[in-house]
């Protein structure tokens, strides 16, 4: 075994990006008062760099430039250098990347930010190369320049450092909108997003395309609300190309985490935790609402994937798998035409490649990317076969080169567990085990709260990160809003009350540490947090929502479910901080529209009681999930007591009629009649 020339303190560390620079020449810190005592001791600059493990040119930048023992030299002598795990401290990137944004205009990873020993940054910008190339200044003129600056100009860093600073601490100023909250907002916003909707390939702008969940989430909500065609056309049209597009993964499932084209052929190879989880209830939604058995197995082969790969032992979900293997991008997921000919043999590989878009000189640096150009009815014409025949030979080729793609060396994954993001898996699993009838999804989302109230909550506070064991690291607004989210509807869907105690215990020490009781909405860090330079607040929904848009929707639902209108008034709140910004940027505050859409629509109060296995109860129950039904709040009893109706109001003298499982819709304050029949409930829904 070779020696390992270098080893630093981020050995000590458990998050794999950081130990990925633990044997770097580079004196690395962790994010702590030791790296921040000794650059003022020193007196020098801090050099921070931003990344997550599984991001390709944070690889490249290390490879190119942290193992680089001259560059390593010039950072060691000039700067005190630290590494930070964006996925651990979302706080610190977001300060951070908001500065870089504003003095370069873009942003992205990996980040490298050059801050005074008090944390306040004064230069900026991404990634930077070994030597000067793409028309970008080599990283080590940079250093140097840096380094001069500091020694020779402090007086131009103080100012700019000073002004930085000011510019943000006004980032998150808003007030709030003398206008009422009405759907004319929504009916603006939808205007607003439609408008950069792109007709032929589906999505919305050009290349790099991401997919938008959120926004697409707004779309049906749109079309539920008021039967516009347009808006489902756009989903359905964007979510059939995305799942037959390369970003899929066509034999393991799961999505890629966006298209480096408008066509959705190549990916950005990495698989987030986030993106599966939003992905799959938007097809989850669609499938409600179309019927379409091509969007349930979207669904079912993403969440059978996060199961298969993406779920620890114990119930947690893991963050991302990586772009690259073996030093490659996308190398496992990449074929030849000879690999599938000598793995399915020479009729079948004629058949699978005709559907599956593989030639000899393949569509990606001259290896193929399984993506679907034509319909099976259209691909079985060419060929002259039946599209029975061409279905059942694709049925056998997917599974014949799963397997044989499992024997290949996998891309890295980053197994720590994260609070908020899987409370966004845990949303999708839940409802899904619901729609679907999968009980096996049901005990994945069981497991996995067990799991997170067990390891990532000390103190009755949450934690945000969880590996090997040890769980660290405040949680912040997302991971209180994204998990109390997934416990909600983990309770929607089973009818186990400790889910909603335990939602409802969050959400109220989620007001406690994040509320701003004097300009409204919430921090992204709470007050049991350490101090940082500024105290933000995040209201953009992004690749992730905003934990403020989760809030709102997880305050309004509980505000149903309890009866407690203290919870509903924050939320107005919150939609009235930011109703203005909204009319401006629609497409940027997708889960704050659907939030707003719940608020304005008067929500169905649906209850059943009866036992949850009973056939009768399990009828009323597929009634209620079978079809979409966005604006919902669903409580299940086998009865209702004293105890139980004051948690939940709603259940205040529900009993079953005839000794028969029973439902009862109401709506803003109003009742139908108690029914105990599928077709008198759907006749109500």
């Amino acid at each position: 075994m070779t020696e390992q020339k270098f080893t630093n303190r981020l050995i000590n560390e458990t998050s794999p990006y950081l130990l990925q620079h633990a044997r770097n020449p580079v004196d690395w810190y962790a994010w702590g008062e030791e790296a921040f005592a000794k650059a003022r001791q020193e007196d020098k600059p801090i050099l921070l760099s931003i990344g997550y493990s599984a991001c390709h040119w944070c690889h490249v930048m290390e490879h190119e430039s942290f193992e680089n023992e001259e560059i390593a030299r010039a950072m060691n002598e000039n700067f005190v250098s630290i590494k930070v795990d964006r996925e651990e401290r979302p706080d610190l990137d977001q300060i951070y990347m908001n500065a870089v944004q504003m003095m370069t205009g873009h942003g992205g990873w990996p980040m490298t930010v050059f801050l005074t020993p008090e944390g306040v940054p004064f230069y900026g910008g991404t990634y930077y190369p070994p030597e000067d190339r793409y028309n970008m200044p080599g990283f080590p003129r940079i250093l140097t320049a840096i380094a001069e600056a500091y020694r020779e100009r402090p007086d131009e860093v103080t100012q700019t450092a000073v002004s930085m600073l000011g510019e943000l601490r006004r980032m998150g100023l808003v007030q709030e909108s003398s206008s009422s909250l009405s759907f004319d907002l929504l009916d603006a916003a939808f205007r607003g997003i439609a408008r950069s909707y792109d007709a032929t390939n589906g999505g919305f702008g050009g290349a790099p395309k991401f997919p938008a969940p959120m926004n697409m989430e707004f779309l049906l909500r749109t079309f539920y609300r008021t039967r516009n065609e347009q808006a489902l056309s756009m989903v359905e049209h964007t979510c059939r190309r995305m799942a037959e597009g390369g970003v899929y993964d066509q034999l393991g499932g799961g999505f890629h985490r966006y298209s480096t084209d408008a066509r959705w052929l190549v990916p950005h190879f990495e698989k987030m935790l986030y993106d599966n989880a939003l992905l799959s209830q938007l097809y989850l939604h669609l499938y409600q609402l179309t019927k379409d058995d091509f969007y349930r197995r979207v669904v079912e082969e993403t969440l059978d994937y996060v199961r298969r790969e993406m779920t620890d032992a114990g119930g947690g979900f893991y963050s991302t798998q990586d772009a690259d293997s073996e030093g490659h991008e996308g190398k496992f997921f990449l074929w030849s035409l000879d690999e599938i000919k000598e793995i399915l043999g020479e009729e079948d590989a004629r058949l699978f490649s005709a559907y599956y878009d593989v030639s000899e000189g393949g569509n990606f640096e001259g290896k193929n990317i399984l993506n679907v150009r034509r319909s099976p009815e259209a691909v079985a014409s060419s060929l002259n076969v039946s599209v029975e025949l061409l279905s059942a030979a694709l049925e056998r080729g997917r599974r014949k080169l799963f397997t044989a793609r499992e024997k290949r060396i996998k891309p890295g994954r980053d197994e720590k567990i994260l609070t908020a993001w899987n409370g966004l898996m845990l949303a999708s699993f839940a409802e899904a085990a619901a729609v679907l009838e999968r009980d096996d999804y049901r005990s994945v989302a069981e497991n996995n709260a067990r799991f997170v109230l067990d390891n990532l909550r000390r103190d009755s506070l949450l934690l945000r990160s969880y590996k090997d064991g040890q769980a660290k690291l405040n949680g912040y607004l997302e991971d209180y809003a994204f998990f109390a989210d997934g416990l909600i509807t983990l309770y929607e869907t089973t009818g186990d009350l400790l889910w909603l105690t335990e939602a409802l215990s969050i959400t109220n020490k989620m007001i406690e540490e994040f509320w701003d009781e004097e300009e409204g909405g919430f921090y992204y860090t709470g007050k049991s947090h350490e101090e940082l330079i500024v105290r933000t607040k995040d209201y953009f929904d992004n690749a992730t929502p905003s934990g403020n848009s989760v809030a709102a929707d997880v305050l309004l639902r509980l505000a149903t479910l309890s009866g407690d209108e203290d919870y509903s008034r924050r939320a107005v709140t919150i939609f009235r901080l930011l109703a203005d910004t909204v009319k401006r940027h629609p497409s940027a505050f997708g889960r704050l529209l659907c939030a707003l859409d719940f608020y304005l629509s008067t929500p169905k109060e649906i209850v059943l009681i009866g036992s949850y296995d009973a056939e009768e109860t399990r009828e009323l129950r597929l009634e209620v999930w079978g079809r979409y039904l966005p604006n919902k709040v669903v409580v299940m009893a086998e009865e209702a007591g004293d105890k139980i109706s004051q948690l939940v109001p709603l259940l205040r003298d529900r009993v079953m009629i005839n000794s028969r499982p029973t439902a009862y819709v109401c709506q803003h304050y109003a009742c139908n009649q108690p029914v105990t029949t599928r077709e008198e409930l759907s006749q109500q829904l």
